[in-house]
């Protein structure tokens, strides 16, 4: 087949007979290839894997009972993802629920060819209800099966489209790490002041601070007063927010504690020390309420809220939260500690000059904020749309019309 041939070339008119997957594909457990120690060392040659997002769980000094995928390569998955991967070197299993596809009949499919088409799949076979998916789930879905010919080039086009999409993004994430490097060395260097130049004051002393209480994820309303649950902060907020992903009702508010523009919502708690007292300053219009686990600080007229959210993610402020951090497998730190907290104010005997400087900083830092972490600017943007561009040719490759369903 021409080297040079298009998608639409290569498809048109190609006919496909469409076969239940367990037809041609067979399942296995990975019984008798299951690591029998956890002695994981990045000094081993063999890796152990899971069908879940870690994958290469660690590697293994075991030699026996090692799946010989380098001579024949499978397909793992397991019961509650559809996180396939295609695996074509040796290796060790850690459970049994992990599964293996192999072929049954070699000349009739390619195996990566069942590889591409797994991945065009809903993320749950199972129509969204998370159930396990068994095996029948996955051998009643009718697969389409064209020619050797054609099975061959698609696999040879998604190849390639996988190596440039996987070196492309690889480029990017590096350029991405190190715009973060760059940017929390400035950021740490514009926060970071000579003798003189700034006046450190107890956080409680340049504002109020207020801890939140209730909200449940159950008190969410599709629409009514915006809300802002602490869990959010750490997963979907970055720096500031003009809108709210959630919302409770009228009656739900009059029970919590209120957040106005400029205020700041400030997590008291976390399973690590990096997200407690991670800061979201809140800049919409409308007023906004917040729950349990987070605290409010509402700012005096001689800090700014985003100047001090900014502060919060120094090494500086990190330092400080490991002094007053308690716990250990749920690390806290309260609102009683946090009025504690040293935070620099420049200039701090003009009031004027001080917020004139904070501004200044605020605006340079909100720049580099959106070129690093927007979702929907810079690189993270580019990044997604690569793979965008990869899952669109790939499932343009892999759809046929169903003509007629053989079984």
């Amino acid at each position: 087949m021409s080297e040079k041939i298009s998608i639409k070339e290569l498809l048109e008119g190609v006919e496909v007979e469409w076969k239940p997957l367990g037809n041609v594909a067979e399942y296995e457990q990975p019984t008798k290839y299951l690591v029998k120690t956890k002695n994981y060392s990045d000094e081993f040659k063999t890796p152990v894997l899971t069908a879940g997002k870690t994958f290469i769980l660690g590697y293994t000094d075991e030699t026996k009972g090692i799946f010989k995928a380098s001579e024949t390569p499978v397909i793992i998955f397991d019961d509650f993802t559809t996180a396939n991967k295609w695996v074509d070197f040796d290796f060790k299993a850690k459970s049994s629920a992990m599964k293996m596809i192999t072929l049954k009949n070699e000349s009739e499919v390619l195996l990566k060819y069942i590889y591409y088409w797994l991945n065009t799949l809903p993320s749950d076979l199972t129509d969204g209800d998370h159930k396990r998916r068994w095996i029948s789930d996955f051998s009643n879905k009718l697969i389409p099966i064209p020619e050797p010919e054609v099975q061959s080039e698609i696999v040879r086009i998604l190849d390639n489209f996988t190596e440039l999409t996987a070196e492309l993004t690889a480029e990017l994430t590096a350029e991405l790490r190190a715009r973060k490097k760059q940017y929390s060395y400035y950021r740490d260097k514009l926060l970071t002041f000579e003798d003189g130049e700034v006046e450190f004051k107890p956080l409680g002393e340049i504002g109020e601070l207020v801890r939140g209480n209730g909200l449940p994820k159950s008190d969410f309303t599709e629409t009514g007063v915006p809300a802002i649950h602490y869990g959010q902060i750490y997963t979907y907020y970055g720096t500031s927010t003009t809108e709210t992903k959630s919302f409770v009702s009228t009656e739900t508010a009059k029970k919590l504690r209120k957040v106005n523009k400029g205020d700041v919502v400030i997590t008291n708690t976390s399973e690590n020390l990096e997200d407690v007292g991670k800061a979201l300053s809140y800049l919409g219009e409308l007023e906004a309420v917040t729950g349990g686990h987070a605290t409010i600080f509402k700012p005096s007229n001689q800090i700014l809220g985003k100047y001090f959210t900014y502060y919060t993610q120094t090494s500086m402020f990190f330092s400080q939260k490991m002094k007053y951090a308690k716990g250990a497998k749920v690390i806290d730190v309260s609102a009683t500690d946090l009025a504690k907290f040293q935070i620099p104010i420049p200039y701090a005997d003009n009031s004027q000059k001080s917020l004139e400087e904070q501004m200044r900083i605020v605006n340079i830092l909100d720049k580099f904020d959106t070129i690093t972490n927007s979702i929907s600017e810079g690189l993270p943007k580019e990044i997604a749309l690569r793979q965008k561009q990869y899952e669109y040719y790939r499932d343009l490759l892999l759809t046929f019309p169903k003509k007629e369903v053989g079984v």
